[in-house]
């Protein structure tokens, strides 16, 4: 199986991921928010394609191992073939040298039909062993095979491992460049404490809330609506504090990666609460107000225990 190197992908990854870096001799103008959006979506998925690249390789391996494991199997039955076809031929010539008596067995007594026998016994025999040498060499091949690849494998992965680890470094370097770039929740005092706001707008959202959503909605591939401000029910959302992020259409579980969309929502949310005056975080039956996770109670539903979205109230 063909599989392009992962070491020549990566040095492309880090060569191409790295101009924007570069020295000039004019200070170069700082990049927009745009510009390292699209940078980190085109580094993420490079570096998926050396990762994938590498367990392309591994599936070869392991696919070069079953074949000698099933190389070894055939070799075992024919050794043992072999065994049997040649104690079948030393025990008839055995008793053929020791057969005096016309008492034995007529194809054990030394004339044409016996000659003829055993001629056929041995050519079976030489068969045996024809097939044996085919099988060993299979075997050998296949061995040979997988120990190469797994010699191969063994230095791609330093490789990868480094390559990676360079790339990553690069992202981390626009992730803090974005962070840079994020506003700040609006009213916070010089406390620390966060002055009241009304909804504003056509939204009916506070100008908290909707900073935090829209820089949800430009760090994160949200695959459903995001609802915010409704009338009645209690809690923050009359009050336009409060949004939905949804994970699924509404009251079915989401898919595992949107699940896990969910999880890096809410601790993106918790980990910036102080930035943007986040008040509290609900997912997955589940309220984190910055201290950690601590289990709710069953409201009786898929949403209800907001299994389908993450809920961010704001102060």
């Amino acid at each position: 199986m063909a599989v392009a190197s992962p070491a020549t992908l990566a040095i492309g990854l880090i060569t191409a991921s790295t101009l924007f870096l570069a020295p000039t001799a004019q200070a170069a103008p700082k990049p927009s928010e745009k510009q390292l959006r699209g940078e980190l979506v085109d580094l993420n998925k490079k570096v998926d394609q050396l990762i994938e690249q590498y367990n392309g390789k591994r599936v070869a391996l392991a696919k070069a191992q079953d074949a000698e494991k099933t190389a070894g199997a055939r070799l075992a039955e024919a050794e043992k073939t072999l065994g049997d076809a040649q104690r079948r031929v030393t025990e008839i010539a055995t008793k053929r040298y020791q057969s005096q008596s016309a008492a034995l067995p007529h194809f054990l007594v030394p004339d044409a039909g016996a000659a003829a026998v055993m001629e056929q016994i041995t050519d079976e025999e030489q068969a045996v062993v024809d097939n044996l040498v085919v099988v060993r060499d299979e075997k050998k091949k296949a061995a040979d095979e997988a120990a190469a690849l797994a010699v191969d494998l063994a230095a791609q992965a330093d490789e990868v491992d480094k390559r990676r680890t360079e790339a990553e470094g690069v992202i981390d370097d626009i992730k803090a460049k974005l962070k840079a770039l994020m506003p700040y929740g609006t009213g916070k005092r010089a406390n620390g404490s966060w002055a009241p706001e009304l909804p504003a707008g056509r939204e009916n959202i506070t100008s908290r809330m909707r900073i935090i959503r829209d820089e949800i909605k430009k760090t994160f591939d949200m695959p459903f609506e995001i609802g915010c401000y409704r009338s009645g029910g209690g809690g923050e959302h009359p009050l336009g504090r409060a949004c939905d992020f949804m994970m699924s259409t509404g009251g079915s579980m989401p898919t595992a990666a949107n699940l896990r969309l969910g999880d890096r929502i809410s601790e993106w949310a918790i980990k910036n609460k102080d930035r943007f005056g986040v008040k509290y975080v609900i997912w997955k039956q589940r309220i984190n107000m910055g201290s950690g996770w601590r289990q709710m109670s069953d409201r009786g539903s898929i949403t209800q225990n907001h299994y389908d979205h993450p809920h961010i109230s704001m102060y």
